[in-house]
């Protein structure tokens, strides 16, 4: 059985840093892209940060540029989003998703198969 479960969640400051994870289990993890996407009360669910399976290449929404990182370690079967400068607006809760390798973009919540539960990210000023 697929699963993936994400950790690192918490309050921090705006100006902090807070780094998440997600392990994955029941899957070849090393041909899986991996992304993050994340959902605020009220708004739909916006993709954050993606990394291809090969590890080589990565995705970002604009929003993060340069304030967020993602990286895999894949003898872990884990991906990580390292999430540095933490703005009032990044108050989310985050996803982990997951699919096999297929050239669609990264970015694409609809292309992912599998999802986490979640891991709530709260900025405070």
């Amino acid at each position: 059985q697929q699963q993936l479960v994400e950790s690192g969640g918490g309050l921090v400051q705006a100006g902090g840093s807070l780094r998440l994870a997600c392990r994955a289990s029941g899957l070849t993890f090393s041909i899986y892209d991996m992304g993050w996407f994340r959902q605020a009360p009220g708004k739909e669910r916006e993709f954050v940060q993606a990394i291809y399976w090969d590890g080589r290449r990565t995705d970002y929404a604009d929003s993060v540029k340069g304030r967020f990182n993602i990286s895999r370690d894949n003898t872990k079967n884990t991906v990580y989003l390292q999430m540095g400068s933490l703005k009032p607006e990044d108050t989310a809760r985050y996803y982990c998703a997951a699919r096999v390798r297929n050239g669609q973009p990264v970015s694409v919540a609809g292309t992912y198969r599998h999802w986490g539960q979640g891991t709530q990210v709260t900025v405070s000023l």
